[in-house]
């Protein structure tokens, strides 16, 4: 059994899309960001970094006692190891898939991410930030796009956790759109992975957890996810 401490997020969904694919049993502990749970004794505890998601294994395969890992990415590598399901066996689409998790990681997820801060939540409006940002992911986006040409899936005709943390990811902020126009590979692979049951039912869960989602924030949820020292 798997405890997952989620909040509807693209990095939380990247953890419900490999939970639905490989019907591992999990339990959702909701982690509500806009209230600072993520600041609580008992989460840090799993997450010293006060982000979520974090999962805690109740059956960990060493049988001993459960096992805590926090970080989007260390997640899904160990969920994958753990079931022995999307990420590959041969050494050249196994670093492969690891190459293309750690580009979402350290690019696409954190320059994303400051796309939608300084065109979405900044308090004001700063050109430089704006234009930085829009141009870095459209660069990122580009990357994607030549990598997918040819293939059904970022390493090849296999859905691995490549795609499973690259897909929350693009085009996030309904308020702030991304001309996806020029990138067709990545249009067409969202599309085919939109359309998997599992990934409709990992985001059917983002209104039973939040049923505020895609509303805007309030000045208590800015402080807690913008203002906390």
């Amino acid at each position: 059994m798997i405890d997952l401490h989620y909040w509807p997020t693209p990095n939380g969904h990247k953890i419900t899309l490999f939970l639905e694919e490989s019907g591992l049993d999990y339990t959702l502990h909701p982690v509500d960001i806009g209230k600072g749970a993520q600041f609580e004794p008992d989460f840090l505890a799993i997450s010293p970094n006060n982000k979520m998601p974090a999962i805690v294994d109740r059956a960990p395969s060493d049988d001993g006692a459960p096992l805590s890992v926090f970080e989007s990415g260390a997640i899904l590598q160990y969920l994958a190891e753990k079931t022995g399901r999307f990420l590959p066996i041969s050494p050249r689409d196994r670093i492969a898939t690891l190459e293309w998790l750690n580009w979402q990681m350290a690019g696409l997820g954190p320059m994303t991410g400051q796309y939608g801060h300084f065109n979405v939540y900044a308090p004001e409006k700063i050109d430089y930030a704006i234009t930085r940002y829009t141009q870095e992911v459209e660069r990122l986006l580009g990357v994607l796009d030549r990598r997918l040409a040819g293939r059904d899936f970022i390493v090849g005709s296999d859905y691995t956790i490549a795609d499973m943390a690259a897909y929350p990811w693009i085009n996030v902020y309904d308020k702030a759109p991304i001309d996806l126009a020029p990138f067709a590979e990545v249009r067409r692979w969202h599309a085919a992975i939109a359309a998997r049951p599992a990934t409709q039912r990992a985001y059917a869960l983002v209104k039973q957890v939040n049923p505020n989602a895609g509303k805007p924030l309030s000045e208590e949820e800015k402080k807690q996810l913008f203002g906390k020292r």
